[in-house]
């Protein structure tokens, strides 16, 4: 069994991926951060997640204080979720992802695999 390591002596970079790791988590940070989104908005935009899935990934997110959750008092319930104050933080690192993604597919439909 792995020794428990404590925080101050993680890697920091392991920190984030922990935080992070997940199929959905980038995904939906990444659409939170154009702004604020609805439950079934950004069901529908991730396409095949369960709704057990993001509301679990939601609630993790919401407990790192990486999104927040407004709940307004109708029926049918309307719930949005958007970035915090330290999940905005994300939004530089997630711009640079994207853009080494879009630079990886280049150089990858260039070259050829052996």
């Amino acid at each position: 069994m792995a020794k428990s390591q404590a925080v101050d002596e993680q890697c920091p970079v392991e920190v984030g991926l922990n935080i992070l790791s997940g199929k959905w988590k980038l995904k939906i940070l990444w659409h939170l951060s154009n702004g604020t989104i609805r439950f079934n908005e950004l069901q529908r935009v991730l396409g095949n997640i369960t709704t057990k899935t993001l509301t679990q990934q939601l609630r993790e997110l919401e407990e790192q204080g990486i999104i927040t959750r407004k709940v307004f008092p109708e029926v049918p319930p309307k719930v949005e979720y958007s970035l915090s104050e330290l999940g905005a933080t994300i939004k530089p690192i997630l711009a640079q992802l994207c853009d080494w993604g879009k630079a990886y597919h280049s150089y990858n439909s260039h070259t050829e695999i052996v």
